[in-house]
């Protein structure tokens, strides 16, 4: 059993029932990292809804070994969407309570797997799932590859009762939060709710405002918003020509190259955890809950001490926005790494280590929010 975390009473874990409780539209690009891999669409599983064993829904690749004291399953949400989470036990000791890790658009657990490992030798137990309609969760639109979401509310909704049913009975305290980009926005719209329940939160290069789009935000929103009202919210939007995954030299993720080939094996291994571009719906909902956020009304109710972590070279989502909202949050600081790009935990070292060494002393208390 994981150190610092408990048996589940309800719930498929390790694949046995414990008893208890053609037209593509592109009318504009949007960055690549975010355009790659509920209405009337139908559900496409991605993964067994009856799973025989653990390697059935934690799946290793080339270079990227299953951390130790992993427990995995699958839990349903209200409105009957099946995702998938994994918790892992810590390592390294004195035990520090549990991080509930938050993953971006287009990632999975699999893709954390190294930092999950760093979580565990500082004595850290990690929980954490795949978002509704990625990795190894259910997906939400016909095409299996297309991002898709009617509402943020829903991701907010899903880590919720992520918390209450997964995370509060069976995992050591006190608890804490790292999420990356989409899952630092829902960490966000979801904080409200996790006041006196989670100590402090580490936000890596959260999205607020999307880079290299030739228009605002808000322009953004109202044009996804009126190709949703003449019902093409389930429609690719930009992204490349069948969301083939794109070659290091160029990207804009990281510059660490063997980083960025594991994690293309993962895909490569495992396509069914991959995904492609996102869909017009996808694309507003991002939009309608980042103008949430970024009011100022909704920054000043956030009552959980926040680090911010921009990534000085991000190309994805804009520093300048992480910075204006870290200043107007009062439970809030910011690290800027100079140089690094937008997913860190997925950069060189020199980069890398830099907000490890941020986070876990933020949450250990030794760097205030008042820094």
């Amino acid at each position: 059993m994981p150190a610092g975390c408990n048996v589940p009473s309800t719930r498929f874990v390790m694949g046995r029932k414990l008893p208890g409780r053609r037209f593509r539209l592109s009318l504009f690009t949007f960055p690549t990292a975010l355009l790659l891999p509920e209405s009337a669409l139908s559900v496409v599983p991605a993964i067994n809804p009856a799973p025989a064993s653990m390697t059935d829904l934690l799946f290793e690749s080339p270079g990227n070994p299953l951390p130790q004291n992993a427990e995995a399953g699958t839990f349903m949400t209200h409105d009957r969407k099946r995702i998938r989470y994994a918790l892992f036990g810590a390592t390294g000791r004195p035990l520090r309570g549990t991080v509930i890790l938050l993953q971006g658009r287009n990632e999975c657990i699999e893709k954390y797997f190294e930092t999950i490992g760093d979580l565990q030798k500082a004595g850290f137990g990690v929980a954490t799932f795949d978002w509704r309609g990625q990795g190894g969760s259910q997906r939400l639109h016909r095409n299996p590859r297309r991002g898709h979401v009617q509402r943020f509310a829903y991701y907010a909704a899903d880590l919720e009762q992520f918390y209450q049913d997964i995370v509060l009975p069976d995992c050591r305290l006190p608890l804490f939060v790292l999420a990356h980009s989409t899952g630092a926005l829902v960490a966000l719209l979801a904080a409200s709710g996790l006041v006196n329940q989670v100590q402090r939160m580490v936000l890596s290069a959260p999205l607020f405002v999307i880079s290299g789009v030739p228009f605002s935000m808000r322009t953004a929103r109202r044009l996804t918003g009126f190709l949703r009202l003449l019902g093409a919210g389930g429609m690719r939007l930009g992204g490349r020509r069948n969301d083939e995954p794109p070659a290091f030299e160029g990207n804009v993720l990281t510059s660490d190259p063997e980083r960025f080939r594991r994690n293309a094996r993962i895909y490569d291994v495992h396509p069914e955890l991959a995904l492609g571009s996102p869909s017009v719906a996808w694309v507003n909902a991002a939009c309608r809950a980042a103008a949430t956020v970024s009011d100022g009304e909704f920054l000043a109710g956030i009552h959980i001490p926040v680090l911010f972590i921009a990534a000085g070279a991000d190309r994805v989502v804009s520093t300048r926005a992480i910075e204006d909202c870290a200043r107007r949050m009062r439970s809030a600081s910011l690290l800027t790494i100079d140089g690094a790009r937008h997913e860190i935990l997925q950069e060189v070292d020199v980069y890398r280590e830099q907000l490890l060494a941020a986070a876990k002393a933020f949450m250990l208390g030794e760097v205030t929010s008042e820094a």
